[in-house]
């Protein structure tokens, strides 16, 4: 498949300046990465970020600031031959966090044919670089998001 593949995350810190992300099994392999997931047809960019915390994180969020647009060409990771177009906002929580965290990184089972399994976890400031992720894009987000905050 060519074609463009529109993927939107969030970023947010907690109040001891930690970075959200979350750790997924997805399709045999392990990925540390911003929370957030694929446009819909018919959704905006916003619209989209909000969703993707309600259903990964079950979190209502505000979109604060643009942060970044994938500005160079980007193959997807897994294989379908599309061009990665990535949008990243800063987003507060609106309620408090209630979602389980993980205390380490893929801290969680992969039950015996799961396709997907994921987890959300704090990175702390020090700590947070572009080597806590694992995708190409999110890497150049994280050092812009070092630089800026």
């Amino acid at each position: 498949m060519q074609g463009f593949n529109v993927r939107v995350y969030g970023i947010m810190f907690n109040e001891q300046k930690q970075v959200l992300v979350t750790d997924e099994f997805i399709k045999g392999g392990y990925f540390t990465k911003f929370p957030g997931g694929g446009l819909e047809f018919g959704e905006g960019t916003l619209q989209c970020v909000v969703r993707e915390f309600q259903e990964e994180l079950g979190l209502d969020v505000e979109v604060v600031e643009h942060i970044y647009t994938t500005d160079f060409f980007q193959i997807s990771a897994f294989g379908d031959g599309s061009q990665i177009i990535s949008i990243y906002y800063l987003v507060k929580p609106l309620a408090p966090f209630n979602f389980p965290l993980l205390d380490k990184p893929f801290g969680f089972d992969v039950p015996e044919g799961a396709l997907e399994v994921e987890g959300a976890r704090w990175i702390n400031w020090e700590e947070f670089s572009a080597e806590a992720v694992t995708l190409p894009i999110d890497k150049v987000v994280a050092d812009l998001v070092k630089v800026r905050y």
